[in-house]
């Protein structure tokens, strides 16, 4: 039989890093279709918060030296974070993407 704990819904905090380099006038489209693709997968949007474009102290890729963060808290069943990952794994516009459980170890996404 399985726990109910693992069927619990929980509360999640994914922090977006989007790369917008040359359409930064595109910045609420981007996060209209985050939070559709959070929707969609099975989460219920609570809060976005945009934050500031900010440069990277360490640069990995010389063609993206910088990013617009977004913060989303959402809450989701079981399964809801892999299926945001699978929804973004595509998506041009999103960089990186950490999810975060109250008490747990951010899991980054690249």
């Amino acid at each position: 039989m399985q726990n109910r704990k693992d069927n619990a819904v929980k509360r999640y905090e994914g922090l977006f890093i989007l790369n917008l380099a040359g359409k930064e006038e595109g910045l609420g489209e981007a996060v209209d279709k985050l939070k559709t693709d959070i929707s969609s997968a099975g989460g219920k949007v609570e809060t976005i918060q945009k934050m500031d474009k900010k440069s990277f102290v360490r640069v990995t890729d010389k063609k993206v030296t910088a990013g617009h963060y977004v913060n989303v808290i959402f809450e989701g069943g079981p399964g809801v974070i892999l299926a945001i990952q699978s929804k973004i794994k595509h998506t041009e516009e999103i960089y990186r993407a950490l999810f975060t459980e109250a008490g747990k170890t951010p899991m980054v996404v690249q």
